[in-house]
C-alpha cells in the first residue's frame, strides 16, 4: 500500500472520530471504528470492552515486543468553543474537532503505521497496536486492564502530541490528601488551638520542602498545594481543614517514595495518598527507538504531564503529531500536515529501529 493512500485513509478515519462521540468511558462507537479500520484492511484483532488491539502477522515470542498506544477517549469540550467540537472542518490546513489533537491524530498515525508493518518479516520486534479507553480520566478499564491481556510488552510508544519530538521521560503523579486538626470552639471565645492559623505554618512548610535528587531530564519534583477547605459558618472556629497537595515526581524516585517522606515528615495530622500507580516514566537514551530518533533529527525533552505511560511497566517513549498546548483547549485542531508527517516519521522511526 501507498503510503500516501494510508495517510488519506488515515485522515478520514480522524475525521470520523472527530463526530463520534466518545468521552472516557463512553467510547464504544469510536470502538467499533477501530474495528472497522481492521476489517477493512483484513487484520484479525480482538476488542476487550472499549480497547481493541492486533498483533502484527508473524509474531514471534521469541523476539522483544513493541507496543504502540495511544487512546480514543477525549474529555468534554469546554465553554469556550466557537466550533461545533463533533465536526471535522478543515480550514486554512487545520482539522478541526474535539480529539484532534489529543490524541487522535496519534491514533490514526501509529494505527496506519502498525498497518504498514503489519505483514512484515524482517522486523528484529514484534508489534502491537492498542486503541485503548479511559486515558483522560485513568480509569481502570483502559491500558491499565489491557496489561494482563496482551502479549508481554517490552518497550512502548505511547501516541501523545509532542511535536513529534522525543519525550523519553514523563513525571508521575501522586495526590495527598491532608488534614490539620485544632479545637472547634465559638469564635466569640478565646482559642489557641485554631487549626486555620495552625495552616499557615502547614502551607510554609510544605512551600519550602526540596527533594534533593534532581532528573537531567524531568528536572525537580514539583509540589503544590492545590485545594484547602475549613469551616461552615462565620462564628464556629472549625475543628480541622482539609487539604490537597499535587506532586508531580521525577524518575529519580518511586511515589512510594514521595509518600513514606511526607507520612513520615508532613506537620499534619493525617496525610493519604489517593493512588500510587502513577509513576514516572522514562526510556534509556542509548535505546534503538532513541537513537533512530536522533538520526532523524529528533529532539529528546522530559514531559511534565501525563499519559498513559503511567500504566506501563516496560521503558517507553511518547511521540506523537499535535501539540499538547492544544490539548484541552477551546475549538481544538491538528495540522493535517501534522498528521501526515507524523505518519512518514513513525515508518521512518521503526524502520531505524526494529531492523
Amino acid at each position: 500500500m501507498e503510503i500516501k493512500a494510508l495517510q488519506q485513509e488515515a485522515l478520514q478515519l480522524l475525521q470520523n472520530l472527530i463526530e463520534t462521540q466518545s468521552f472516557s468511558g463512553e467510547e464504544d462507537q469510536t470502538a467499533h471504528l477501530l474495528e472497522q479500520w481492521f476489517v477493512q484492511h483484513k487484520i484479525p484483532h480482538k476488542r476487550h470492552l472499549n480497547n481493541v488491539w492486533a498483533t502484527n502477522k508473524v509474531f514471534d515470542e521469541a523476539k522483544p515486543t513493541l507496543l504502540l498506544n495511544s487512546h480514543h477517549d477525549t474529555v468534554k469540550p469546554n465553554a469556550a468553543y466557537t466550533n461545533d467540537p463533533f465536526k471535522a472542518e478543515i480550514r486554512d490546513g487545520k482539522l478541526f474537532g474535539l480529539g484532534s489533537n489529543d490524541a487522535g491524530g496519534c491514533l490514526v498515525s501509529l494505527l496506519a503505521t502498525f498497518t504498514w508493518f503489519y505483514d512484515r518479516e524482517d522486523l528484529n520486534y514484534n508489534i502491537i497496536f492498542a486503541g485503548t479507553a479511559e486515558e483522560e480520566t485513568n480509569g481502570k478499564n483502559g491500558i491499565a486492564c489491557m496489561l494482563p491481556i496482551m502479549p508481554k510488552v517490552d518497550v512502548a510508544i505511547v501516541g501523545e502530541p509532542t511535536l513529534m519530538d522525543l519525550a523519553v521521560a514523563e513525571k508521575g503523579l501522586v495526590v495527598f490528601d491532608a488534614v490539620v486538626k485544632g479545637t472547634p470552639s465559638h469564635a466569640a471565645h478565646p482559642n489557641n488551638d485554631n487549626a486555620i492559623y495552625k495552616t499557615a505554618e502547614v502551607l510554609k512548610w510544605f512551600e519550602g520542602i526540596k527533594f534533593p535528587e534532581v532528573s537531567k531530564q524531568l528536572g525537580e519534583v514539583k509540589l503544590t498545594v492545590t485545594q484547602i477547605n475549613a469551616g461552615t459558618q462565620h462564628n464556629v472556629v472549625p475543628a480541622k481543614v482539609d487539604l490537597v497537595i499535587d506532586v508531580r515526581v521525577n524518575d529519580c524516585y518511586s511515589n512510594q517514595d514521595i509518600s513514606d517522606f511526607l507520612q513520615d515528615n508532613a506537620p499534619v495530622d493525617s496525610i493519604e495518598p489517593r493512588s500510587l500507580r502513577l509513576n514516572s516514566s522514562n526510556i534509556p537514551l542509548d535505546h534503538d527507538l532513541v537513537k533512530a530518533g536522533l538520526d532523524l533529527g529528533m529532539k529528546t525533552y522530559g514531559s511534565p504531564t501525563l499519559s498513559d505511560q503511567a500504566m506501563l511497566k516496560c521503558s517507553s517513549l511518547k511521540l506523537g503529531p499535535g501539540d499538547s498546548t492544544r490539548s484541552h483547549s477551546a475549538d481544538e485542531f491538528i495540522y493535517v500536515n501534522e498528521v501526515e508527517e507524523g505518519i512518514e516519521k513513525y515508518i521512518a522511526l521503526l524502520e531505524k529501529a526494529l531492523r
